[in-house]
């Protein structure tokens, strides 16, 4: 018989979590923030416990995010931008490379990096995953992020 180890219940660990978040399509972004700020304050963690760092843009959120974790001592950082499709393919290498960027330093660093950055193709795409009919990526990023700390709590 197998042993099942899951994150979606458990304790959760003390330490600060940041919020790396795009000032770029600010309205959409600063939805997203308090979709993942009101998903940490309900699962526990204080006002005090979650730090907010607003960026430039997308490209910027791996490089804040790795010091948040190198001179913060972050128990876990969740990014949050949004980047729209123009007329040029400038989007798609903005999102691989941060995507990557962020994958990369979730390994390196054994810690969460929640991905709340929105891909879209138009601003109505992006109204409805930051808080419209689709939901709110910034907290399913954050809901993620509090799976994997109780996963490692129980690990």
């Amino acid at each position: 018989m197998s042993i099942e180890v899951s994150g979606v219940d458990g304790k959760l660990p003390k330490g600060k979590i940041a919020i790396v978040a795009s000032r770029y399509n600010e309205a959409i972004c600063d939805s997203l923030v308090k979709g993942a700020e009101s998903t940490l304050l309900e699962a526990g963690y204080s006002a005090a416990d979650i730090v907010v760092v607003r960026v430039p843009g997308a490209w910027e959120l791996p490089i804040v995010a790795s010091r948040m974790f190198k001179q913060h001592s972050m128990i876990a950082v969740i990014t949050l931008g949004c980047v729209i499709k123009g007329e040029t393919t400038h989007d798609e290498h903005i999102n691989r490379a941060v995507s990557e960027a962020l994958m990369r330093l979730s390994i390196e660093s054994d810690s969460p990096v929640g991905f709340g950055l929105l891909t879209c193709n138009t601003v109505e795409q992006a109204l409805q995953r930051s808080g419209g009919n689709v939901g709110n990526k910034g907290e399913e990023a954050a809901e993620a992020v509090l799976e994997l700390l109780r996963l490692a709590e129980k690990m």
